[in-house]
């Protein structure tokens, strides 16, 4: 089915990009606009430059909104396999992780950019750039855009809205247009950064400064425990970084008021074979720290021991079973109190905005505003690192752009 519908799109990062590109193949009279000078100034910074494009393992349990059931449709009619397949036809050859994660075969987030506009460019998108959307009017008769000012308007049929929360505020996505949503009704979630660093006390592992391993990290409120993943971490002289704590971050933003109390396990991996090295040198007169050395980084391992009240060099065959064991609890339970997180120019994501309640799922339509279709960050939707964050841009994207083509 065709459409002569003229569809308006707020927005060229990852969502209204490929909103843009799904409503011109239906035969749409597609405009595009954004404030930058060019498309896709997002998707440059993804997958630190490779741009982490998607997730084989991106079901929706792997994503937080009001509605599981919302991602659950979402990902049934534009899944993994459906992106991956869409972009090939753009021009962009993909590969998969052992781990899931997808990237472009080139590893680069340009050469992605590239073929996008290159695909806006043949499917006949007209790409305003540097223009700035200043107002949004809905009406019996379709929506209209105003560019600048009230002295421009633009008459549509249809409108998407694309335009990202907070994150990165300097490639153009500063949440200004939720304000126009939220006076046409739409509700709006305190936005707040999400997928950035966690800030925290970390003075008594001062040490620990750029070391990097894996690990199981929990988010506690108030004693309760809020949220639990296992994955990279980064010790920083402000606290924590790496995916580990990036996951988690939108709680300690949510929860910024409470007692926020971050816990890790160094060793969420290897601990069992680490426990029987430390049985075969029970009696043995090597340091301690150096048999925890064949489990973890040196640092962490001389931390543990002095943690605990030992000497540096305190050997097996002169230590207490009861004292090995209490270093072995201890790096187990890792503990410092987050006193918040880095700012949306340190964050990948922004995590509030529009909840997905509010939104049919078959085609990104307003429930609210009649002839408007969301789409991206705009939306209250939150998922790891990992490509899972644009796995949901991409598909929200498609099904808002063929939505307000024909829908």
């Amino acid at each position: 089915m065709t459409s002569t519908r003229r569809v308006g799109i707020v927005g060229a990062g990852p969502a209204g990009i490929m909103a843009a590109l799904e409503a011109a193949r239906l035969g749409a009279e597609v405009h595009l606009f954004d404030t930058n000078a060019t498309v896709g100034r997002k998707i440059l910074v993804t997958g630190n430059g490779r741009c982490n494009i998607s997730n084989l393992g991106a079901d929706p349990e792997r994503y937080t909104c009001a509605d599981p059931a919302f991602l659950e449709t979402v990902l049934t009619l534009w899944g993994p396999d459906e992106v991956l397949a869409r972009l090939e036809e753009h021009g962009v050859l993909t590969y998969a992780t052992p781990d899931g994660w997808c990237y472009p075969l080139s590893d680069s987030a340009a050469t992605v950019v590239d073929a996008l506009a290159a695909a806006l460019d043949v499917a006949g998108v007209a790409v305003h750039l540097q223009t700035k959307i200043a107002d949004l009017e809905a009406s019996a008769q379709g929506p209209t855009l105003y560019v600048g000012g009230p002295n421009d308007p633009r008459a549509m049929d249809r409108v998407v809205v694309a335009t990202g929360g907070k994150a990165y505020p300097a490639l153009g996505s500063r949440g200004e247009f939720l304000a126009v949503l939220e006076r046409l009704g739409h509700s709006v979630r305190p936005v707040l950064p999400a997928l950035a660093p966690i800030t925290a006390e970390v003075g008594h592992l001062h040490t620990l400064q750029g070391v990097r391993l894996d690990v199981r990290l929990a988010i506690d409120v108030d004693g309760e425990r809020r949220g639990e993943t296992v994955g990279n971490l980064m010790f920083t002289g402000t606290g924590f970084s790496g995916p580990a704590a990036m996951d988690l971050s939108h709680l300690v933003s949510q929860h910024a008021g409470g007692s926020v109390t971050v816990s890790i396990d160094v060793l969420p991996h290897h601990r069992g074979r680490l426990w029987a090295l430390l049985k075969a040198k029970r009696w043995e007169a090597v340091p301690l720290r150096i048999l925890l050395g064949a489990a973890l980084p040196a640092k962490i391992a001389l931390l543990g021991v002095q943690m605990a009240g030992l000497p540096p060099d305190a050997r097996m065959v002169d230590l207490d079973w009861a004292e090995i064991e209490a270093v072995m609890e201890l790096l187990g339970r890792l503990t410092a109190r987050a006193t918040g997180t880095r700012g949306f120019q340190h964050s990948q994501l922004s995590t509030g905005g529009v909840p997905v309640t509010e939104v049919d799922p078959e085609t990104m339509a307003s429930r609210r505003v009649p002839g408007l279709h969301l789409a991206g960050e705009v939306l209250d939707v939150i998922a790891p690192c990992g490509g899972y964050n644009l796995q949901f841009a991409w598909a929200s994207g498609a099904l808002a752009g063929a939505g307000a083509a024909q829908g």
